[in-house]
């Protein structure tokens, strides 16, 4: 590809005892005759560590060091001063990060990456998983995947299987296990990688996945090797337990069309999979919240029949009163417990699903917290559900872990129905509560968790420790639990010789794996511990976590990876960071407007389309008339798409893909009105008038232009609304009613839902398309300059259709481009160089752009190509198409 030829991929995965450690080797070439960029492309599971990085250019190599993650971004402010792309790992889906970095070579010259990283295979639903994922991008002559797995007590299944395998490649996948070695090949031809016979597009892209489990003759399993042990416990043929369950179900207005469909869909799934002894029932929260029944309802037939009818009419209305839902579901658990109307014998669990923020009530997470865990009082786990990208996710996950539970994103997709009733799957068949491994307390240090809640069919706790001295050899374990029927208690004795005797095949084994799974069990269960933490304790987790990560050489969300390069064309270290499930665009921009509005940025774009949209109140540093210009910021990153439009605008457009951004001014005037939605299929628009500062500054290169006026409309339902800094304007048809900014009003008639949350914000649904939230932004009414505007956010934008066009609309669809050419500017610090882009040759300039969002004092530099000219060759059209005559 653009003469870079990738000639060898190699995978290779050694597992040994759950512990897998991975090596990603590719090799590539250049042939063009003058120097070019090669790109190293990896994506790896979220929940893996990397260990090692290293690329070898015609001999010479530059290995990747991994620091604290401060000295680590100390040394390489240099990089990003120059306004180059910084991270090499980024969030890429549910299961994976990406891990990126690219060199130029000169013509001829060969390159080696060499990636290491490892994890702890968890076992569900009775095997344990190991996923890949295969995307060379190019067909590569020397292709290959090799896993090697070696398991003491004996492999009692392996399968392989690849999104991607068609029935010819089916037979390309070697796959052998005996006793407790197993060995799966995937080595295709160059023919066999083609999608055609004479394409040159590779097949390989997708999702390679094995799945294997162990023979069980005894509850568990402990091995000892070289100080430090290892304790497998996974009992099976138990009964289950009875389960109590109560669902704790957000309905606010945000969770309307798609969400709750399939949040029915899901409930109606699980009611058939409820047994008859179970207990269950369903707690509602908007504004106000509802029960199915007042305490909790045996699993009859009956009972289930008249829950499905309960399920099907559950329809969204209001706010968020989160803190009233989980109380409730908290406060019928604890009388059923109370009150000895459900077995003693029993597990019990709260599932609570929400897509957004508390907003009635208690609203503040960390009052919401403090309650939550009062009322538990560790007597059972609540798993928090969240529902896309407009949740606070770090406060369900600190909530969840706080009452021993977990956290879990549910991706608004065409599956998300089938993500909720698998996590229910995962916690519907407890086999045992209190689950309490005991070890010699002066014998044993650095004990991972050795207290289990509870404990589900088909998955597998996981103990490890170190011994306090190191030669001994030996290890008595006492393990309890409560069972259906009685108390399951056993002791288990090992020693270092008989594991060494189930370790005979030494070629499998890379020989410190057990203090390795230790380390990497103890940094995640204290980097959970780390999140709920606060002051000291917090600083100890820290401190622990920071020496383990340095001390292992593992990426951690303490520590970094610093990649060093070759210094000629260009080239510029990396650092490769720990990706955080909380951490996504749609989570910082929830953060920055918590106190503006409830439901933010929570939609979501076409399947094949993954792109979030944002509009931000920043500062341009590109300013080339008189006004400045509107701002549109979008991501291709993660599946929900949300439109803003705020503050003194204007565009950056990130490209994802390409770990890159394009920016943008439009230049127009206060008076103006610019048409940012328009969908012929919905008949939705959206229009927005300009206005300025009181007066004109001296400065005319400083003047400010906001939005004061905004026009929604849906002419299929008649309706039109007009929104000033003063008051809101309802128009159906000839009747008209307004209301001021000072009032708080719930308004609900046909086609039309409206909140107004006073002098902050409001939210607008029409008919069953998208949403949008208002905000107020007030300044000092005396600001001799200033004056009050308004902010415009589009929620469930994936309900317009794919006709949209408009400022905001046109940038539904996906865009892709290509930097040639880069070549010193006007400007020294920002070189130009020709973007290729809609089959356009575009000049560009190098630079980047502030971002207030995170730092709203200094703001954040963004980099970015700068397209002259009012966006022309990137926008449809030109700018002035955009204006419009009226609001409506």
């Amino acid at each position: 590809v653009n003469g870079i030829e990738i000639y060898s991929m190699k995978i290779d995965s050694k597992v040994t005892s759950r512990f897998a450690r991975n090596v990603i080797t590719s090799r590539a070439v250049n042939r063009g005759n003058v120097h070019k960029e090669v790109f190293f492309d990896v994506e790896l599971p979220k929940t893996a560590f990397i260990t090692n990085f290293s690329m070898t250019i015609d001999g010479v190599t530059y290995p990747g060091y991994i620091k604290e993650k401060e000295a680590a971004k100390q040394e390489y402010e240099k990089a990003v001063s120059k306004g180059q792309t910084a991270g090499l790992v980024k969030a890429s889906g549910r299961k994976t990060e990406k891990f990126t970095v690219s060199v130029n070579i000169a013509a001829a010259s060969k390159v080696t990456f060499e990636l290491t990283y490892e994890e702890l295979l968890k076992r569900q639903f009775g095997k344990y998983e190991m996923f890949i994922k295969v995307k060379p991008k190019q067909l590569v002559k020397d292709f290959e995947i090799d896993i090697s797995i070696f398991e003491p007590q004996g492999i009692t299944e392996l399968e392989a299987e690849g999104t991607f395998i068609t029935n010819d490649l089916q037979n390309v996948i070697k796959k052998t296990f005996s006793d407790k070695k197993g060995h799966i090949s995937f080595k295709p031809t160059l023919d066999q990688q083609r999608t055609c016979a004479n394409c040159s597009q590779s097949l390989l892209d997708g999702d390679f996945t094995v799945k294997y489990d162990v023979k069980r003759t005894t509850p568990d399993n402990l091995q000892i090797v070289n100080g430090y042990f290892v304790h497998f416990f996974a009992p099976t043929n138990l009964p289950q337990l009875p389960k109590n369950i109560i669902f704790v179900i957000d309905i606010s207005g945000s969770m309307s069309g798609r969400e709750i469909e399939q949040t029915r869909e899901a409930l109606l799934k699980i009611l058939d999979d409820i047994r008859d002894d179970d207990f269950f029932n369903f707690i509602l929260f908007g504004s106000d919240v509802h029960t199915w029944k007042e305490k909790l309802i045996k699993a009859t037939p009956e009972n289930l029949d008249e829950a499905r009818k309960f399920v099907r009419g559950i329809d969204t209305e209001g706010m968020t009163n989160l803190y009233g839902g989980m109380m409730k579901g908290i406060e019928i658990l604890n009388a059923a417990h109370e009150e000895k109307f459900v077995p003693k014998r029993s597990a019990s669990i709260i599932i609570m699903l929400t897509d957004g923020q508390p907003n009635v009530g208690i609203s503040n997470t960390e009052d919401i917290r403090t309650h939550v865990k009062k009322a538990i009082e560790g007597k059972y786990p609540l798993y928090n559900l969240g529902f896309g990208y407009g949740v606070d996710y770090g406060f369900l996950e600190k909530m969840a872990l706080e009452n021993k539970g977990l956290a879990r994103r549910i991706y608004p997709d065409s599956d998300s129905a089938l993500q909720l009733q698998g996590f229910y799957d995962e916690v519907s068949n407890p086999m045992l509560m209190d689950v309490e491994l005991h070890y010699p307390e002066n014998e044993i240090s650095g004990l991972t968790k050795n207290s289990f809640k509870h404990f589900y069919d088909g998955s597998e706790i996981v103990v490890a420790g170190r011994f306090a001295d190191i030669n001994q050899n030996s290890l008595t374990v006492d393990v309890k639990g409560e069972g259906a029927n009685d108390v399951l208690s056993f002791t288990t004795q090992q020693d270092a010789e008989q594991t060494a005797k189930a370790f005979q095949e030494q070629e499998y084994i890379f020989g410190d794996y057990i203090e390795r799974l230790w380390a990497y069990l103890t940094i995640e269960q204290l980097l959970e511990k780390r999140t709920a933490a606060t002051g000291e304790e917090k600083e100890n987790l820290t401190a622990e976590v920071l020496d383990l990560s340095l001390k292992y050489k593992f990426v951690t969300p303490l520590t970094s990876m610093v990649v060093t390069k070759p210094e000629d064309y260009d080239n510029q270290a990396g650092i490769a960071d720990k990706t955080t499930e909380g951490f996504v665009w749609g989570t910082v921009l929830n953060m920055h407007l918590k106190n503006l509005f409830s439901k933010p940025c929570i939609c979501m774009a076409y399947a094949k389309l993954l792109f979030i949209l944002k509009l931000i109140s920043i500062k341009p540093s590109f300013t080339t008339n008189s006004y400045r210009a509107l701002n549109l910021c979008i991501t291709k990153q993660t599946p929900v798409i949300c439109f803003t439009v705020d503050g003194d605008p204007h565009f950056i457009i990130s490209v994802p893909q390409k770990e890159d951004a394009i920016c943008f001014n439009i230049n127009e005037k206060p008076g103006d009105v610019l048409s940012l939605i328009n969908d012929p299929v919905t008949g939705i628009t959206v229009n927005g008038e300009l206005i300025g500062d009181k007066r004109a500054n001296s400065d005319a290169n400083s003047q400010n232009t906001y939005f004061g006026k905004l026009g929604i409309a849906n002419k299929y339902l008649n309706l039109k609304v007009t929104v000033t800094s003063e008051k809101i304007t309802i128009q159906n048809g000839n009747e008209k009613t307004a209301f001021t900014w000072l009032d708080s009003v719930t308004l609900q008639q046909e086609g039309l839902t409206l909140i107004i949350n006073k002098e902050k914000n409001l939210v607008l649904s029409m008919g069953d398309g998208a949403s949008f939230v208002i905000v107020l932004h007030q300044v000092w009414k005396k600001h001799p300059l200033h004056q009050d505007f308004l902010g415009l956010y589009t929620l469930k934008s994936h309900k317009l259709s794919e006709q949209t066009h408009g400022l905001l609309g046109q940038f539904f669809h996906p865009i892709d481009f290509t930097i040639l050419e880069i070549h010193p500017g006007s400007d020294p610090k920002k070189p130009d160089a020709t973007m290729i882009i809609k089959n356009k040759e575009l000049t560009v300039t190098r630079g980047w752009q502030k971002d207030y969002r995170k730092d709203p004092k200094h703001g954040i530099d963004i980099p970015c190509w700068f397209v002259h000219n009012n966006g022309a060759g990137l926008i449809d059209g030109v700018h002035t198409d955009y204006l419009v005559s009226s609001l409506f």
